[in-house]
């Protein structure tokens, strides 16, 4: 398991930035417009196939997420938001033939000898209004399938300890821990991409309830709880 995966409750980590703008430097506003872009233009969306774009594959949260986790810890912690951003968007564009290490080297050496130079311009209407209306509509992962849910509000479940991924939508600190189902949500909810862990395929959401002393001993304060929503995927009958 990595260590970004593991942060809640880890003592000796380095005080957390207190930054409070959104964007602190100008390109972290274009790396931001590119990944929305991307997600309006995934092809796993029905309206995208009228839509005159070059881009041909699936992106979402969940890509960006694993391009960020899948970084060795040190460089997980030592770059910034955007900065693992900028570094998941651009591995995904090489590894999947939009550009070569090569353009890509040669582009970023003539920005950074001249960084006043002009940026592309484009304009295509029709993938104007995809993006904008896919910001406003968004992209639900509720699907309409029935799954019947294994567990009911007041049961015991413990979380699972599955093998380490790349990308986890487990926090680590959870792992092996017991709690209590608070609340199952309708419906059945998909993930993007198999995480090979246990979840991508359609299943229940719970919301899990825990009591802080049972994660983090003393170190919680006393009668404290922490509310989790959990894929079914990763829960488990109580040993």
């Amino acid at each position: 398991m990595k260590l970004q995966h593991y942060i809640g409750g880890l003592e000796g980590l380095e005080p957390s930035s207190f930054e409070k703008r959104v964007f602190v430097q100008s390109w972290e506003e274009r790396i931001f417009g590119i990944h929305v872009a991307m997600m309006g233009l995934s092809d796993h969306l029905e309206a995208v196939k009228t839509v005159p774009t070059q881009f041909k594959s699936c992106w979402t949260w969940g890509h960006l997420r694993k391009g960020a986790e899948g970084l060795n810890p040190f460089d997980y912690f030592k770059y910034r938001y955007y900065e693992k951003w900028l570094g998941g968007i651009s591995g995904f564009f090489m590894e999947s033939g939009y550009v070569s290490s090569e353009e890509l080297d040669a582009k970023t050496t003539a920005y950074l000898e001249n960084p006043a130079a002009p940026l592309p311009k484009g304009g295509e209407p029709a993938i104007d209004e995809q993006v904008m209306e896919y910001l406003r509509v968004g992209d639900s992962p509720k699907v309409d399938v029935a799954v019947q849910p294994k567990f009911k509000v007041g049961d015991v479940v413990t979380v699972k300890n599955p093998p380490p991924v790349a990308h986890c939508k487990l926090p680590g600190y959870l792992r092996m821990k017991q709690g209590v189902i608070d609340e199952v949500y309708e419906g059945a909810y998909n993930y993007y991409f198999s995480t090979g862990d246990g979840v991508g395929n359609s299943m229940p959401i719970y919301n899990v309830k825990f009591d802080s002393h049972d994660i983090w001993d003393n170190l919680s304060e006393p009668k404290t709880w922490i509310y989790v929503q959990i894929f079914e995927g990763y829960l488990d009958d109580p040993a």
